[in-house]
């Protein structure tokens, strides 16, 4: 089993404004990748889900694929 990206690097907050770090944990079709496959645990995976879902109401990432 893989390592918390965000464990390894000590992130306490995800960012929702760090639209790379974001883009990592985003299918092609803008869907979020689950924890199975990317390695993330699940404190970190919940922070992240709402990052990227708040970064895609501001408008940084897309709702869906273009």
């Amino acid at each position: 089993m893989r390592q918390c990206f965000f464990c390894s690097q000590n992130v306490k907050i995800i960012d929702h404004e760090n639209v790379e770090v974001l883009r990592r944990f985003v299918s092609s079709q803008a869907k979020i990748i689950d924890p199975r496959h990317t390695g993330v645990c699940a404190s970190h995976q919940r922070q992240l889900a709402g990052a990227i879902k708040r970064a895609r109401i501001l408008g940084l990432l897309p709702f869906t694929r273009n």
